[in-house]
């Protein structure tokens, strides 16, 4: 028996996490589109921001792309386990409806 154990369910909603992230990303080009000063307080700030913002649309494809590399990862586990699972817990049904051989009997006897 392994020691090992998988939380299915974790994976699955961890997967699931990773493709509502992924989905945003796509979604939400540039997350500094729309301030001004007056939303942000000062010039600077608005500076900075749309420094990020320009930050963002060059490193938010590559994010995008790895998040959606993660979300099939997760989701390929998740259906594995409980492919595995069930496959083992039909041979293990199997094996529990073979007929047993009466014990202390030998051939020729």
């Amino acid at each position: 028996m392994s020691d090992q154990v998988a939380d299915i369910e974790r994976i699955k909603e961890c997967a699931q996490a990773l493709k509502r992230i992924h989905d945003t990303f796509e979604k939400r080009s540039d997350p500094s589109q729309g301030y001004g000063v007056g939303d942000l307080g000062s010039q600077k700030l608005l500076d900075a921001f749309d420094d990020f913002g320009s930050n963002w649309k060059i490193h938010r494809k590559k994010l995008a792309e790895e998040l959606q590399t993660l979300y099939g990862i997760t989701k390929t586990a998740a259906e594995s386990y409980v492919k595995i699972d069930h496959e083992l817990a039909e041979a293990l049904r199997g094996t529990d409806k073979k007929p047993k051989k009466p014990a202390g009997r030998t051939a020729g006897k």
